[in-house]
C-alpha cells in the first residue's frame, strides 16, 4: 500500500503538471482555442474535464474514506472517459486553424491522460478489496500509511488550482475577461 499510495503521488503531480501546461498555456494562452469558431466545442469539452478533474480529485482523492463519495466519483470517471473520447474525435476538425495538432502536443495528451488514467487505476487498486469469494468490499483505514498524509496533502493543494483552472476555462468566454487576458504577454516557450 505504501508503495501504491507513492506511486498514485506521482501520477498525480505529473499529470497536474502537465495538464496545467496543456490546458492553461497551450489552449487558453498560445492557441486561444475559445475564440476559433472550428474549436469552440472543443474547448467546452476541456473545460467540462477542467471540473470533472475537480470532481474526482475531491470525490475520491480527497475524500477517500467516503464510500458514498466514491461512487460518485466512479461515475466522474467514466463521464471523464467519455468526454475524453468525444474530445480525441473532434480534435482534427478542431485544430484545421492551425494546420492540425502538432505532433509534439499529441504527444503530451498522450502522456497526461496516461498519467491521469494509471493514476486513477492505482487509486482503485488502494480502495478497492476483492474476497476469495469474489465479493467487493472497500478499503478505509488509510491512515496507518505513512504516504497517505503526503497524498492526501498534495490532493488538497492541487484543488482549488484545479477549480481555478476549470473557471479560467469559462471565464474566457466572457469578452470584458478575455480582453485582459489577451493583454498578457509571456517571454518563455
Amino acid at each position: 500500500m505504501e508503495t501504491a499510495f507513492v506511486i498514485c503521488t506521482i501520477l498525480l503531480l505529473l499529470y497536474s503538471a502537465l495538464a496545467l501546461f496543456d490546458g492553461v498555456y497551450l489552449h487558453l494562452y498560445k492557441y486561444r482555442l475559445h475564440e476559433n469558431k472550428e474549436s469552440k466545442f472543443e474547448h467546452l469539452i476541456h473545460t467540462i474535464r477542467a471540473f470533472l478533474f475537480s470532481g474526482i480529485l475531491y470525490t475520491l482523492f480527497i475524500s477517500i474514506e467516503n464510500n458514498k463519495l466514491f461512487f460518485i466519483g466512479v461515475l466522474f470517471i467514466f463521464l471523464d472517459i467519455f468526454i475524453m473520447t468525444i474530445d480525441a474525435y473532434v480534435e482534427k476538425d478542431s485544430r484545421k486553424f492551425m494546420g492540425g495538432l502538432p505532433r509534439w502536443e499529441y504527444i503530451i495528451h498522450l502522456l497526461v491522460n496516461g498519467f491521469h488514467f494509471a493514476g486513477l487505476a492505482v487509486f482503485l487498486v488502494l480502495k478497492i478489496n476483492l474476497t476469495k469469494e469474489g465479493m467487493m468490499s472497500l478499503q478505509n483505514n488509510f491512515q496507518e500509511f505513512e504516504s497517505y498524509s503526503l497524498f492526501k496533502i498534495i490532493a488538497l493543494n492541487i484543488l482549488p488550482g484545479s477549480i481555478l483552472i476549470g473557471l479560467l476555462h469559462v471565464l474566457v468566454y466572457i469578452p470584458g475577461f478575455n480582453f485582459y487576458f489577451r493583454k498578457i504577454q509571456l517571454k518563455c516557450c
